[in-house]
């Protein structure tokens, strides 16, 4: 445990030195939101986001690009410098998941620098999933060919082997956090934040399960690195994930629980997470088989904002809630 709290804090000083000419490097290469006028997945005008967000413009995304090269680097030194006997398909699952959806958000990114109908596709929403998809696909692979993962683990009942299932079923909880994440990272300091509870939570149940070391070092030197890019990203912001960050970080946090078998827990650990998505895919619903809206606005933090509270307020108290519901899925995770 002494190594791994080493490397939070080694992680934690090497992103913030890194972090403030990251952030003149960004403005000068001008990657930073450039319009009032956001899209939402069937690219129409998001008015409501807007109205509350169009004094970020000229804020800089993009720091998952120096999160995503600190975590892989200083993860893969780590493994080499402490002797650590890794496995090196886990090992692949973490960097590829990492790298892998980062890439994509990547892409993403730069679209919204050279234009929303430049590229080879735009990433329309039905190519981002298929993308998407593929990518877990290949991660899911792995989980059950390579390292023989296939059960749920359920707290009080007994373990379900799904066999073959797994695949699907793995891929679909990739997916699924890697949108909740991208969903939920509209406020300064909310999805990192709570993103940060979760990994400090998952950090606790390696640690008691003597988990393979491979895995407890990576979330270590994560937590580190998030940890710093939140002191600059807590509002007012003065730089966001972007896409790159959002998409490997969702992923990230996927593949964490799918690797301690806890997947029930990440559920619960990550619950504001699943309120943000489940608030958007019921929005979606509502529009595609009842012609209407079922919220005014969706996700849930944008609601919160429609209804008049402030950005602060709802960051701190998404982040209580999460932290609750932290301690609930580690409960379940630990309890024998």
């Amino acid at each position: 445990m002494a190594q791994l709290l080493g490397l939070i804090i080694l992680s934690a000083f090497i992103t913030g030195i890194l972090l403030i000419p990251f952030i003149d490097f960004l403005y000068k290469i001008k990657l930073r939101r450039k319009s009032q006028q956001t899209r939402d997945f069937q690219n129409r005008r998001t008015r409501i986001f807007d109205k509350f967000n169009s004094w970020k413009v000229g804020t800089p995304f993009g720091g998952g690009i120096l999160i995503i090269a600190v975590v892989i680097v200083l993860t893969l030194w780590s493994y080499v410098m402490l002797g650590i006997d890794t496995k090196p398909w886990e090992v692949f699952v973490i960097i590829f998941a990492f790298l892998g959806f980062g890439l994509l958000g990547l892409y993403d990114d730069m679209k919204k620098l050279i234009g929303e109908k430049t590229g080879f596709f735009g990433l329309r929403i039905r190519y981002k999933l298929l993308l998407q998809l593929i990518l877990a696909l290949i991660i899911s692979l792995v989980l059950y060919s390579q390292l023989g993962y296939s059960t749920i683990y359920i707290h009080g009942i007994t373990a379900l082997n799904l066999g073959i299932i797994y695949i699907p079923f793995a891929a679909f909880v990739i997916v699924s956090f890697v949108n909740a994440f991208n969903i939920t990272d509209g406020l300064d300091g909310l999805g990192s934040g709570l993103f940060l509870i979760c990994l400090i939570a998952f950090l606790a149940i390696t640690a008691d399960v003597g988990l393979d070391k491979s895995l407890g070092v990576f979330i270590a030197v994560l937590i580190g690195s998030v940890a710093a890019f939140l002191y600059f990203n807590v509002y007012p912001a003065r730089i966001w994930l972007g896409d790159v960050g959002s998409l490997s970080l969702g992923a990230a946090l996927a593949v964490i629980g799918l690797l301690t078998d806890k997947t029930i827990a990440l559920a619960v650990i990550g619950g504001f997470f699943v309120f943000e998505v489940g608030s958007s895919l019921f929005q979606i619903l509502g529009k595609r088989f009842l012609q209407r809206k079922i919220f005014p606005v969706a996700p849930l933090h944008l609601f919160l904002l429609h209804r008049g509270w402030e950005e602060p307020k709802i960051v701190m108290r998404a982040w209580l809630i999460g932290f609750f519901l932290a301690v609930v899925g580690v409960y379940i995770a630990l309890a024998r």
